[in-house]
């Protein structure tokens, strides 16, 4: 069964909507160029849910032009050398408005049908099956870890980019060298982890632990490596606040696992369609995005 997209029409008319993604909407502005779209759209366990979180739009963009701009010397990112300005893109005052603060002009790339997990803290499905096997996606560890400890050094455990509606799926690094390349998958993994490294250092200062992320990647047409989509946002990462962390107890987050966490108070099958939030579930939600992009950008959310 595929996630229901939430029932809204395109927010913009002027040009072609290509993809509804479960956050995302994009417009093709040329043969080169994309508008991304961050809608206030949230989703668990990959379905997404009917009630939006407001804000939340300008929360994953903010972030996410945050990081892109850190990471250049690390890895092009989609916005760069992008040739068209919003203004050009989106002509209509009335569209840009609409859109204010939650849409960028980025380049066209080759998607490569990977999620690129970064794993720092031992939680999640990886505490799972450290649980069961006393491995991580197949990577043993060391006996005696706790739930959300530290691990000896940051994790690469790829996953398959699952359609909308279908779930990803962990697999080995060598099914991903078998899917793209071995040389383009040990470079996926070597940027994935430099990136997860430093970002991880700078939001320490900052009071958070990046416990988790997720990167995607493209091909220009020069088949260079882009990063892509979002990054290190509250949609792709796990934050925990740096003051409240503790081994051996899930820590409380800055990110959508607080959603999650309600959800698994209730009777549902983690199947579409979702249950609405409460209004409270959503406030808090609100809150604590606005709280990653004001500790990690330095700028509150306008």
């Amino acid at each position: 069964m595929s996630t229901p997209t939430v029932p809204t029409p395109p927010e913009i008319e002027s040009l072609p909507l290509i993809y509804r993604g479960k956050v995302r909407d994009l417009y093709a502005a040329d043969d080169h160029h994309l508008l991304m779209v961050a809608s206030d759209r949230l989703s668990a366990f990959d379905v997404i849910l009917p009630t939006p979180v407001p804000g939340k739009g300008t929360v994953l963009t903010a972030v996410s032009n945050f990081w892109f701009g850190r990471t250049r010397h690390l890895v092009p990112d989609h916005l760069q050398r992008a040739e068209k300005t919003l203004e050009q893109v989106l002509v209509d005052p009335r569209e840009r408005e609409r859109v204010a603060g939650r849409a960028v002009v980025a380049r066209r790339l080759r998607g490569l049908p990977v999620e690129a997990i970064v794993r720092g803290y031992l939680i999640g499905s990886g505490w799972k099956d450290y649980r069961r096997e006393g491995a991580v996606c197949g990577i043993r560890l060391p006996a005696g870890l706790r739930l959300a400890d530290r691990l000896p050094e940051p994790l690469f455990t790829p996953s398959t980019k699952a359609a909308l509606g279908a779930h990803d799926e962990n697999v080995s690094f060598e099914t991903i060298a078998g899917a793209i390349g071995r040389e383009l998958a040990e470079q996926v993994r070597a940027v994935s982890l430099a990136i997860y490294r430093e970002a991880a250092d700078y939001a320490l200062k900052r009071g958070i632990i990046i416990a988790d992320t997720k990167f995607e990647f493209g091909l220009d047409e020069r088949g260079k490596l882009v990063l892509m989509d979002e990054v290190l946002t509250p949609d792709s990462s796990r934050f925990w606040p740096l003051d409240q962390y503790r081994p051996g107890v899930s820590p409380p987050s800055f990110d959508k696992q607080f959603v999650r966490d309600y959800l698994e108070t209730l009777a549902w099958n983690k199947r579409p369609p979702g249950p609405a939030l409460p209004a409270d579930i959503v406030a808090k939600t609100a809150a604590k995005y606005r709280e990653a992009q004001e500790r990690l950008t330095g700028s509150a959310p306008s």
